[in-house]
């Protein structure tokens, strides 16, 4: 049995309402049904053995796609592709008030993404947290914790508002500033010099794109200008469409 196997086996057996899953033949399918099975399990111990060869296998689809390390200057800038590639001291995670991930399997929001890339010591990691906070996050709010199998050092995950008409009230756009402002508190309290910002509150939340990253951006500037004797010395906006490069392209060039 190899290690995708051995890992599939595993959590199939963890819960039996799975064990009439037929396993791909395909090393592609194995991986996908490996992250479709983490995704939607709940945050338990596992064992040692799980974790060598989980921690194995997700090491190796990270060499495959690429650690991605970026110049350091200008202090302020702005990158298009997969945030879990890139090797800073933390990576911002847009999550959901219960902390924990996204349950939905294979879903392409980046809460998934950076819990599927970490492995599941994040989800357990994250309800430890919650477990003693007793509540759910508040939105504006950000929390940090280790980043496991991710190239960065730490993930610190914050929660936005959520627009259901997308016209986010004055009371929202100040949520958004909040989390801004809450992430390079943690950055700063824990010494760390670079960061990488997801578009948060963007895709699933419905914050107007360009609204969103006028905050974003106003957001740090006024941090930096506010607390010149920060650790922070490279600041990355992290977008992953095209619109949303061309909008941060815009708003910082007219710097």
């Amino acid at each position: 049995m190899n290690c995708l196997d051995f890992l599939i086996d595993y959590l199939i057996k963890e819960d039996p309402q799975y064990l009439a899953i037929e396993i791909p033949e395909t090393e592609q399918g194995k991986r996908d049904l490996f992250r479709a099975l983490r995704n939607v399990r709940e945050p338990k111990p596992v064992s040692g053995e799980f974790l060598r060869l989980q921690d194995e296998e997700l090491q190796a689809q990270l060499q495959e796609k690429g650690i991605v390390e970026l110049p350091k200057e200008p202090i302020i800038q702005i990158w298009q592709g997969d945030i879990t590639r890139l090797r800073v001291d933390a990576i911002v995670n847009a999550a959901n008030a219960q902390m924990l991930g996204c349950f939905h399997p294979l879903h392409s929001c980046i809460d998934n993404a950076i819990h599927s890339a970490a492995g599941v010591q994040l989800r357990e990691e994250c309800h430890q947290m919650m477990q003693q906070q007793g509540h759910l996050e508040p939105t504006g709010k950000a929390k940090i914790t280790r980043a496991y199998n991710l190239p960065c050092k730490y993930v610190i995950h914050t929660v936005g508002p959520i627009i259901p008409n997308g016209n986010p009230t004055p009371l929202q756009k100040e949520q958004l500033a909040s989390c801004y402002r809450s992430i390079m508190k943690i950055v700063d309290a824990h010494h760390l010099e670079s960061v990488a910002f997801c578009c948060i509150s963007t895709g699933e939340f419905r914050f107007p794109n360009v609204l969103a990253a006028e905050v974003a951006v106003k957001s740090v500037q006024d941090y930096f200008t506010e607390h010149p004797e920060t650790s922070i010395k490279h600041m990355v906006f992290n977008v992953f469409k095209d619109v949303d490069r061309e909008i941060y392209e815009r708003i910082l060039g007219k710097e």
